[in-house]
């Protein structure tokens, strides 16, 4: 490793398996280049990061951004079910079998 050049993770997760690969690279090179350049999607075909979202540190960034030294990039998979319906979905079914109040969705 040079002054030119230093160290990140890239991670992704699916529901049997984790990988975080440790990664040399150059200043300047951009997020998507860094996920090119650990194999990942060698290993993972699924990964479209044209659709995927991608973050730093829990926090989504962009394909362009560029990462600091030891930072961790990771790639997310979509979401199964909307949370905010899956809410609504259980608090109706609450409701319904009387273990909610009807009106207010309090818990009797």
């Amino acid at each position: 490793m040079t002054e030119q050049q230093f160290s990140i993770e890239v991670a992704y997760a699916t529901p049997q398996k984790q990988v975080l690969l440790e990664v040399v690279i150059a200043n300047n090179t951009t997020v998507e280049q860094a996920i090119k350049d650990s194999g990942i999607i060698s290993r993972f075909p699924e990964i479209d990061l044209d659709v995927q979202k991608v973050g730093i540190w829990n926090r989504t960034c962009k394909l362009s951004d560029l990462p600091n030294k030891g930072d961790r990039i990771e790639i997310y998979r979509p979401l199964i079910a909307d949370p905010k319906e899956a809410r609504r979905l259980r608090a109706e079914k609450a409701k319904e079998e009387g273990r909610a109040n009807k009106i207010t969705g309090a818990k009797l």
